[in-house]
């Protein structure tokens, strides 16, 4: 059905889209394994998989939130990529993503790598301008992401949030930041729609940051760099990054948010090749602890 994507198998309660004679209103889980300006511990096109495979630890009641997932989601399979060209796989990514909104699909994206968001937003902006203009793109991350130009490259997992922010969404709010470069920092400063908060003020004042969250009144867009954990609960990524958030704060922030109007979510950077990896459960749950708070 979908030009770009390739079957592989489901997340844990999803559903085949093929075997559907009626598209339910719901989510379209897609994997996009790519990882070709990874800087640093390659592996991240392993991601969709690992994660997929975690998830069926999972039982279908969530305890933490004390609901059980009943949102109708349809995993799609894995979109296909051009290893080393960014440009193709983010056409690729771009087309999937307007085909899934036609069809009234939210996307739920694996990574790979970061720069993946980049053609998720692209596909919301082609499919409605005004409603990327309208979003909060709510990102966590050891890291702003908002480097102009990585290694000579303007597309790179290290400059992802820059290109989406100069296509002007309403705001961004990074969470978990531990790590920077002096002339992206500078950057975010000087943006009016940026706020950031530091794994340290997370630490001391989550419940400030939560209410924060809660204010939010547009439309979001929620993208996960599971480095965003501190290393003890995810050592398979891309760029580790000591000192990092826990779980337990992940899952409350998620936790409000997923109680809002979210239109799209991806967890990126699982460079996880082995079954029971604590970086791919901690992604898998990250999207089931999504899924369980939908009607």
């Amino acid at each position: 059905m979908f030009f770009y994507a390739d079957n592989m198998m489901n997340f844990a309660f999803s559903k085949s889209i093929d075997n559907e004679e009626e598209i339910e209103e719901g989510y379209a889980i897609m994997g996009v394994g790519f990882d070709s300006t990874t800087s640093y511990m390659a592996g991240s096109r392993y991601g969709p998989k690992a994660v997929r495979e975690a998830s069926y630890n999972f039982e279908s009641y969530n305890l933490s939130f004390d609901t059980s997932l009943t949102a109708c989601s349809y995993d799609i399979g894995d979109v296909f990529v051009n290893t080393g060209n960014y440009e193709t796989t983010h056409v690729m990514i771009k087309d999937t993503v307007k085909s899934i909104l036609e069809m009234d699909l939210y996307p739920i994206v694996i990574g790979g790598e970061h720069t993946i968001t980049n053609g998720v937003l692209g596909g919301i902006y082609d499919f409605n301008e005004d409603l990327f203009h309208n979003l909060t793109v709510v990102h966590f991350d050891a890291h702003f992401d908002m480097r102009d130009t990585y290694l000579d490259e303007k597309y790179s997992h290290a400059t992802v949030l820059r290109r989406i922010h100069e296509h002007k969404p309403q705001q961004i709010i990074q969470l978990g930041i531990r790590s920077a470069q002096k002339e992206e920092y500078e950057y975010v400063k000087q943006q009016d729609n940026i706020s950031y908060y530091t794994n340290q003020d997370i630490k001391e004042n989550k419940n400030e940051i939560l209410k924060i969250l809660e204010k939010i009144d547009t439309p979001i867009y929620i993208t996960v760099d599971i480095d965003v954990l501190d290393p003890a609960y995810a050592p398979s990524v891309g760029t580790p990054a000591p000192c990092g958030i826990t779980p337990y704060d992940l899952e409350d922030m998620i936790g409000v948010l997923s109680k809002k109007n979210v239109v799209g979510i991806d967890v990126v950077e699982v460079s996880s090749n082995t079954i029971g990896d604590t970086t791919s459960i901690n992604a898998a749950k990250v999207i089931y602890d999504f899924l369980s708070l939908q009607d």
